[in-house]
């Protein structure tokens, strides 16, 4: 099933808004927490924390699930389907992924933004904590880079249900 002209440009426009929105926020997010882990003034620390902590749940997880709903319908929508070519399939998975971890993390991102409100947070406090949101935050610029790159390159190569889908004669094709 393929969508008509004007709604596959419009989920193309919030596709791309939100997947490159997504990778903008998570770059400030990591810098935030780079910030916050680095940081030697109390005050730095603390707002950086709690900004990251607004930026994750206000903007990060919404514009991820987003990214995810949009290009679901991006592809069940258009020629390029789900499951006919690999880096479609990849973006998809990776894009799964990112949801995951963000999901998992967002409990110690609240954590450590109460915990910073409450008392000054000093080099040694919750610092494996403090050193996952740097890394995970890292992790998943890469990530959304990479399915970036997915987009624009386009690589070659069908899956085999995709392969066997277009080899198939015109009138089995439905």
């Amino acid at each position: 099933m393929t969508m008509a002209p004007a709604l596959r440009k419009l989920a193309l426009v919030a596709h791309v808004v939100s997947s490159v929105g997504s990778l903008g926020a998570v770059a400030a997010f990591l810098a935030l927490a780079i910030v916050g882990l680095a940081g030697q003034d109390d005050q730095l620390v603390r707002s950086a924390y709690v900004a990251a902590e607004v930026l994750a749940r206000a903007v990060i997880v919404p514009l991820v699930l987003a990214s995810l709903l949009s290009g679901l319908v991006q592809s069940l929508g258009t020629a390029w389907g789900l499951f006919r070519y690999y880096w479609v399939l990849a973006k998809f998975l990776l894009t799964i992924l990112v949801v995951a971890v963000l999901l998992l993390q967002i409990r110690g991102i609240i954590y450590v933004a109460v915990a910073s409100l409450e008392s000054p947070v000093s080099n040694t406090d919750l610092l494996d904590l403090r050193r996952s949101l740097v890394v995970q935050a890292a992790r998943g610029l890469f990530v959304l880079l990479v399915a970036t790159a997915l987009s624009v390159y386009k690589p070659r190569g069908m899956t085999r249900y995709g392969w066997s889908r277009h080899h198939r004669p015109r009138a089995d094709r439905r």
